[in-house]
């Protein structure tokens, strides 16, 4: 296996207009241009795959992937180090482009390029793990339990976190000896599915081993249904994941759906406010709230409800909101004018059913303000609804037993949060939630490679992805009996 000859990650004359299967080539359903959301302006133009595309990818990815399921484990574990070294090598400026394409801040651009050279790293040390077990048996006959890889794995990808909601399905799969698919949001192609195809060609991935298809809705539906696709690990919205989960059951395929999520952060009478305050603007705006673990409910104690609203509302006003490419802000873009009149039709229809706007609501372009509504009640849309935007709804309660009753009025079970000075109290009631993260004593976004991460109810089927979990997920087990003869048997 040798190492590609390197180049730019982001040079477009090798990929500009072009799909990835090894090789970059034309993709059959044309190109289109990616849009800057903070400008307007055309970022680069890239390959637009069909469905013809993705039978194709298939097809190749499976007659690559019995040689790469055979390659020596230390080879594989090599192609990943040199994956991240390759991003290492130019993450500055890949922090740009990427923060470019998703209208993020730089730092949130930044977490994004470290996550992903150390979900490289982290899939490096899996080829040289233990990989199965000794089971009890019979004298005479050794039982083992292996893993082995599921074959092609079909990734669909979101805009948010582009880059690692792709990287923590990409590179585990490839590293036990798998083959990928990956279909980016075609609003966030590069960050999402180039620029890791770009990273481990020069790496020196085997061709056919990995596929970057951006493209629509029916690429999506023709990876989820192509036969020679085992598994599909799909990041994305609720309503999506049920259409996805509906058609790989038809086609029995394993699924992995991390979705939405309806948030609760709970903030006792005994919470410092200020840092409340902070930590409730952090998991509401970061991102212009577009990520599935922000905090899309503040339940506060009624004691202390009206002077947290107050201090959440002065923050909300003095957060900066612009083109973080061009001046200091804390606030980007929403990613589309679609998205932004969903945030919008939320916001308005809460406010007329009774909420109370204390800050933000109005927005010029894209460039949402960071959002305070009080008065928050079940029935609403901005309680009942996840929003992906920078809106923090605030609701009261009296008691424990209300804070738990309203964090769990919801079909969602991704994350929740507690703040309190009682570190047993806040167990207690966390040990009431049913979710797949919990945080106590900070908000709800938080996410590190090495945790299993995923959620539960409309949040996802219950799987996780990343650290310990990505063994079950993207490996089958294979019970193997040896015997040193045939035995006799009374038939």
């Amino acid at each position: 296996m040798t190492q590609s000859t390197t180049s730019s990650l982001l040079d477009s004359a090798r990929w500009g207009g072009r799909i990835f299967n090894g090789d970059w080539l034309a993709g059959q359903g044309g190109r289109y241009q990616v849009v800057e959301p903070a400008s307007g302006r055309v970022l680069h133009e890239v390959g637009q795959a069909n469905p013809a595309d993705v039978s194709n990818a298939v097809q190749q990815a499976q007659q690559a992937q019995r040689a790469w399921a055979a390659t020596p484990p230390r080879e594989r574990a090599a192609v990943m180090r040199r994956a991240a070294d390759a991003l290492e090598r130019e993450r500055d400026a890949l922090v740009s482009l990427v923060a470019r394409e998703s209208g993020a801040i730089q730092p949130k651009a930044e977490f994004e390029l470290g996550e992903a050279i150390s979900l490289f790293h982290q899939a490096a040390a899996m080829p040289l793990q233990a990989q199965g077990q000794v089971l009890p048996s019979v004298p005479g006959r050794l039982s083992l339990a292996r893993r082995l890889p599921l074959g092609v794995i079909g990734v669909i990808s979101p805009f948010n976190f582009p880059l690692i909601l792709s990287m923590r399905s990409v590179a585990p799969a490839l590293a036990v000896g798998n083959a990928v698919v990956l279909k980016p949001d075609p609003r966030t192609p590069f960050a999402g599915g180039i620029v890791i195809a770009a990273a481990l060609e020069q790496a020196g991935l085997p061709k056919g081993l990995l596929h970057v298809l951006p493209g629509g809705a029916d690429v999506g539906q023709a990876l989820v249904e192509a036969p020679g696709v085992p598994m599909i690990a799909f990041t994305g919205s609720t309503a999506a994941g049920r259409k996805i989960g509906e058609i790989a059951g038809r086609h029995l395929k394993k699924v992995s759906l991390e979705l939405g999520g309806k948030n609760a952060l709970i903030v006792l009478e005994d919470a410092d406010l200020d840092q409340a305050a902070s930590a409730i603007a952090f998991g509401a705006y970061f991102h212009q709230g577009q990520i599935c673990m922000a905090t899309g409910r503040v339940l506060v104690h009624r004691s202390i409800a009206a002077e947290l609203t107050r201090r959440l509302a002065d923050k909300a006003r003095r957060l900066p909101v612009g083109d973080p490419a061009t001046e200091q802000v804390a606030l980007g873009p929403i990613i589309d004018q679609r998205q932004l009149q969903h945030v919008d039709e939320i916001v308005r229809s809460s406010i007329a059913a009774g909420a109370v706007l204390e800050a933000g609501g109005g927005h010029r372009g894209l460039f949402y303000d960071a959002t305070v509504l009080s008065n928050v009640k079940p029935g609403m849309r901005a309680f009942d609804e996840e929003i992906f935007g920078p809106v923090a709804n605030v609701i009261a309660f009296d008691s424990d037993d209300e804070a738990v009753e309203l964090a769990s009025r919801t079909e969602y079970g991704l994350s929740a949060g507690i703040l309190s000075a009682s570190v047993g109290r806040a167990m207690a009631l966390g040990e009431r939630l049913h979710v797949g993260l919990l945080h106590i004593n900070d908000q709800t976004v938080a996410d590190e490679g090495v945790n299993p991460f995923g959620g539960t109810g409309a949040s996802g089927n219950g799987t996780s992805v990343g650290g310990p979990s990505d063994w079950e997920q993207y490996t089958h087990w294979q019970w193997v009996t040896i015997k040193d003869r045939i035995p006799q048997y009374p038939f």
